[in-house]
């Protein structure tokens, strides 16, 4: 279309490294870990890496590793990359500050990686960084990512690595003043079947004004992973290191805001999943999970927006998980990738009759009967909220929702083996809170709604000007009569 701005064609791999090396100005190390040194040699291959190598080196045994980097407790860790990159990027600097300092960019690639080989036939993964001047002389940056590799065979594995790794050092050098066009950039000349990126982190000078709950939310949108996750600290993390092995609970909303209603659905969850058999005594994980499709606010997803519903959760203590799991039964596959330990869902009537329509399930073979085999494979319970029907009164519960006729043999199977059990203990006081109505009253000033969310998420919606809040009209003074003349 005409005056509409082309955009710049995807490099070749070989491009990128070659780029690189042309450029003088910039130089470090390659330290890699687990799975050969496939990102170094793109830049030896393509000529010229005298210019950009100061050192390549894979440290493969453990003692080796222990005595360069320090001993650990996992070798494929964020850790242990962090410890790689501390150390080689302060070799560089100690050697060749007062020789190239002046005029070099100095960098140094870090990557520890478990791939596919005879005796490891699990999928692979691995964590890899970028430490980097943007400026000679100037204070490093840092880029720090969990990858899975999801090729059958180990040779495919490690092409995909090396690729991927030259995407990163090329994204670190040309795209960091663009952070979403560098995590984009990640899978040039590869697809996301190949490599999934469930975690990145951005520190330093040239990352100042990144928010990396933004940078999660952008994984997610471009497509590199179907889920991130952020502690109530803003602090983003790899699944694993939290879901391994543990009993998870699950909260999935919109958030908008967070109301009394949220908070008295998980709490009474809460207490009756700490007393199943297979939790009681067991650390269990909660998680607030929103959807992209709750995120949408009809005109796409807004920043701020996303960032007020996080604040607010994460002013609650509450750990933070971003899918793009709309049909429940794909969030039970991904959580069941990381424990085998029981899971719950919270949920209310709505979402509990919106589960047994049909309709959501014609892209299944199986239809509703394959999504709910998926779902309740495992060990897996749904807790659920009731709804005060506001025409007549009726409490509707777990217990007396009605289904479709032809579904309603399967409804009464899952409530019998308690695959489904209702909330008790709920706060009847709460049942007529809705968010969307506590949304519109903050929208437009209607006074009464800090009534409906916990105190203090009232407070941070007042202050920060949060969902669109607007001060209660206050009302206009009585005009006096006037005084008779005469």
């Amino acid at each position: 279309m005409v005056g509409m701005p082309m955009e710049s064609p995807i490099l070749t791999t070989n491009q990128k490294a070659l780029e690189i090396n042309l450029d003088e100005s910039k130089y470090g190390t390659f330290a890699e870990i687990g799975a050969g040194q496939e990102v170094a040699r793109w830049f030896f291959r393509v000529g010229g890496a005298s210019g950009t190598v100061a050192k390549a080196m894979s440290a493969y045994d453990m003692k080796f590793s222990d005595a360069i980097y320090g001993p650990c407790e996992r070798y494929v860790s964020k850790t242990r990359v962090e410890s790689m990159l501390d150390h080689e990027y302060e070799l560089l600097i100690e050697r060749l500050a007062e020789t190239r300092g002046a005029k070099t960019r100095f960098f140094v690639f870090a990557a520890t990686v478990a791939a596919k080989s005879y005796s490891r036939q699990t999928d692979g993964h691995g964590w890899m960084g970028m430490q980097f001047q943007t400026e000679p002389g100037a204070e490093p940056s840092r880029i720090i990512l969990h990858l899975c590799l999801w090729d059958k065979e180990n040779v495919q594995q490690q092409e995909a690595l090396g690729i991927f790794g030259v995407n990163l050092v090329y994204g670190a050098m040309f795209f960091h003043r663009q952070p979403d066009k560098l995590v984009r950039s990640l899978v040039d000349n590869l697809t996301t079947q190949r490599i999934e990126v469930d975690m990145i982190e951005f520190s330093g000078p040239a990352f100042a004004k990144v928010d990396n709950r933004i940078m999660s939310l952008e994984l997610v949108q471009a497509g590199l992973t179907d889920a991130a996750m952020f502690t109530a600290d803003g602090h983003v993390v790899q699944a694993s290191d939290l879901i391994h092995r543990k009993p998870v609970l699950v909260e999935r909303g919109s958030f908008r805001p967070i109301t009394n209603v949220t908070i008295d659905m998980l709490s009474c969850a809460r207490a009756q999943f700490v007393q199943e058999p297979k939790v009681q005594g067991q650390q269990f994980l909660v998680l607030s999970e929103m959807t992209m499709k709750n995120l949408a606010t009809g005109s796409g997803i807004d920043h701020a927006d996303y960032l007020a519903r996080v604040d607010t959760l994460c002013a609650l203590g509450k750990t933070v998980l971003i899918s793009n799991f709309v049909e429940y039964y794909r969030l039970a596959a991904y959580l069941f990738r990381y424990t085998k330990q029981m899971i719950g869902f919270v949920m209310g009537v709505p979402s509990l009759a919106e589960i047994f329509e049909e309709k959501y399930y014609t892209n299944l073979e199986g239809g509703i009967l394959e999504s709910f085999g998926r779902m309740f494979k495992n060990d897996l319970k749904l807790f659920v909220y009731p709804l005060r029907e506001r025409t007549n009164g009726s409490l509707i519960t777990a217990e007396n929702l009605k289904v479709a006729p032809q579904l309603s043999h399967l409804y009464a199977y899952l409530l019998e083996n308690r695959f489904i059990e209702p909330i008790r203990g709920f706060n009847p006081d709460y049942l007529p809170i809705f968010s969307r109505e506590v949304l519109a009253q903050i929208q437009s000033g209607t006074p009464g709604w800090e009534a409906s969310v916990p105190p203090q998420v009232a407070q941070m919606i007042k202050i920060r000007k949060f969902f669109g809040y607007r001060e209660p009209f206050a009302a206009p003074a009585p005009v006096p009569p006037p005084i008779p003349l005469g």
